[in-house]
């Protein structure tokens, strides 16, 4: 597994030890219920619903493990600035953004990958645009290779 830092705001950290004591009460316990049952039915060898309960068991463990494994090695990253004068773009950062031809700003967070949700404009620092954006200033201009081709964008604030 990846020894990298995992950057967590902390409602991104709260929600992980959410889901991590989620699966490991009453998905676990969902589980062995589904494995018994199928052992109930009879001749587990040729029982397709034993075999699904134990892929589920495998994946639901396979989960449990990377939350461990993520928040391991978290970093929790503040929200915001918090008041402060950042004059670079950081990760926990929301910087606003000019698109090269368009007419309306953008504003996106950059977070860890964990929390990464393009429609919640919660920008991977891993990804093409959270990675051109990490250490630029406000009104410097900024070429990203993405995907769906190259982005100019004007970093209007740091909020």
């Amino acid at each position: 597994m990846s020894e990298k830092t995992t950057y967590l705001t902390r409602e991104g950290r709260a929600k992980l030890e959410a889901e991590l004591a989620e699966l490991q009460t009453d998905g676990r316990k969902q589980v062995a219920e589904r494995i018994a049952a199928a052992k109930e039915l009879g001749d587990i060898s040729e029982s397709g619903e034993y075999e699904d309960a134990k892929n589920s068991q495998a994946l639901l463990e396979g989960r449990i493990r990377d939350i461990k494994n993520m928040l391991s090695r978290a970093q929790t990253i503040e929200d915001g600035v918090n008041g402060k004068n950042v004059e670079e773009v950081r990760v926990g950062c929301s910087v606003t953004v000019r698109i090269d031809d368009e007419d309306e700003d953008e504003t996106w967070t950059i977070v860890g990958s964990a929390e990464a949700n393009p429609r919640e404009g919660k920008v991977s620092n891993e990804s093409p645009i959270g990675a051109a954006l990490l250490g630029k200033r406000p009104r410097q201009k900024v070429t990203v290779q993405t995907p769906s081709g190259v982005m100019n964008l004007t970093i209007v604030k740091i909020n």
